[in-house]
């Protein structure tokens, strides 16, 4: 007699919850704690949870390491949760630890202190800054801007003073040199390097970019543009004096910060034999190539996607939590995003395309004295793309659009101003007649 169809999911989230017994997460982050957040609401969560972190701290909001490193915040305002809240919930956390091997076969990990075996493992090791190959990149002055030690590390450059170079001039790398110009308080002069032509240029469109660039300069950093790194200068001693150009300029440098993007962590991975490609390869169901190892966030790659936005992550950690509590259901999707970024108190909002593509139509609104700046991309009178910076109120809406591939042609010369003038536009006693 076949069984039913209930008997057969019972069935498997039995198995499922025998296989997860005991779930080990490599890796202590963001992710990490959002998958925990989810795991213990559930009455089908794992027995036994380890976290093992190499940071000597619990979980924090890295998010907020820019406005910590500014003196906006402290170190208290960045914990997610407290050791004791781990152990209130059956959870182990073993911080201060590094994993050095997995064994897939033996289903166990290798860390300084212990052999720990699992049922099922979690691979979030996130990802470490990506360092450009130049000669003096080893020097000594050179850091990085990815956690809690080098926010502690850059605070105390900056509040030394000097010279501080940062390559980078995205996202990270502005809130890094704004943070240290914030704390240094005049005393530390920031220069920034930007590649590309205009800053953010993943983001923002050339005009957009460079609004951002005036306003940062007016607040006291000094912007480079179109900087093509050569190399760090010695001084002698082994610690850095300067930074070198392509273009032959110097810029003096008694520290430099690597903010140039981000590496996925996957070495551990491909140490154990796991597929890896930019990243740790998983499917739908945030599984690695062997059946009881999975990976989250920036150390994985999907299709052909990686990840460092938090959007996409939470949605990987509502697929994992349930595929661990034996309730699987949907997989993961991958779905356009749109980017809500705060650059020094600079509000900006994207999504869809950077550049204008040959078929589509360009609205461009822009309002100097209030420091206001919409561009939208429409196909067939529908919304592709924007970009919104000082005012992003609108962004949601138009973001909303998009998804919906509504056909906004008939209040084209209303789009530029939001949802209310799109509305009364099209409510209007003239459309309605029409």
């Amino acid at each position: 007699m076949r069984p039913s169809s209930q008997q057969s999911t019972q069935s498997t989230r039995e198995s499922t919850r025998e296989r997860t017994r005991h779930l080990v997460i490599v890796g202590n982050g963001m992710a990490c704690h959002r998958l925990i957040e989810a795991l213990v609401t559930s009455p089908a969560r794992p027995a036994h949870i380890t976290v093992i972190g190499e940071e000597p701290v619990p979980a924090y909001n890295r998010i907020l390491l820019s406005p910590l490193l500014a003196g906006d915040t402290d170190c208290a305002a960045l914990t997610l949760r407290e050791a004791h809240w781990y152990a209130e919930h059956g959870i182990t956390l073993r911080l201060g630890e590094r994993v050095l091997a997995i064994d897939p076969g033996k289903k166990h990990v290798v860390t300084e202190r212990a052999r720990l075996d699992f049922d099922a493992l979690v691979l979030a090791t996130g990802s470490t800054p990506a360092w450009p190959t130049v000669p003096g990149i080893e020097l000594q002055g050179v850091h990085g801007f990815r956690d809690l030690e080098d926010a502690k590390t850059l605070t105390e450059i900056a509040r030394r003073g000097g010279q501080a170079v940062v390559i980078g001039g995205g996202l990270l790398g502005l809130e890094a040199a704004q943070g240290l110009y914030q704390r240094g308080r005049g005393a530390l002069s920031v220069s920034v390097l930007q590649r590309g032509e205009h800053l953010m240029n993943r983001q923002l469109d050339a005009h957009a970019g460079a609004l951002l660039k005036k306003t940062l300069e007016a607040r006291g950093l000094n912007v480079h543009t179109g900087a093509r790194l050569a190399g760090l200068i010695d001084d002698g001693q082994g610690a850095v004096a300067g930074v070198a150009l392509e273009d032959g300029r110097v810029l003096e440098a008694s520290h430099v910060v690597v903010a140039a993007g981000i590496t996925p962590n996957d070495l551990l991975a491909r140490r154990a034999g796991l597929a890896c490609d930019r990243a740790v390869r998983v499917d739908h169901h945030l599984r690695t190539s062997h059946p009881a190892i999975y990976a989250l966030g920036e150390c994985c790659q999907f299709e052909e996607h990686t990840f460092g936005l938090v959007e996409p992550i939470w949605r990987q950690v509502e697929v994992l939590a349930r595929v661990l509590c034996g309730e699987p259901g949907a997989g993961y999707v991958e779905a356009p995003s749109a980017t809500r970024l705060k650059v020094s108190g600079i509000e900006l909002y994207a999504f869809g395309p950077v550049e204008a593509a040959i078929d589509h139509e360009v609205l461009r609104y822009s309002d100097p004295e209030s420091g206001e700046y919409r561009r939208l991309l429409l196909k067939d009178g529908r919304i592709e793309g924007a970009v919104l910076y000082g005012d992003t109120a609108q962004g949601p809406w138009y973001f909303h659009q998009a998804q919906q591939g509504a056909d906004l042609s008939a209040a084209r010369s209303a789009l530029l101003f939001g949802q209310a003038d799109v509305e009364a536009f099209l409510n209007s006693p003239t459309q309605e007649a029409a």
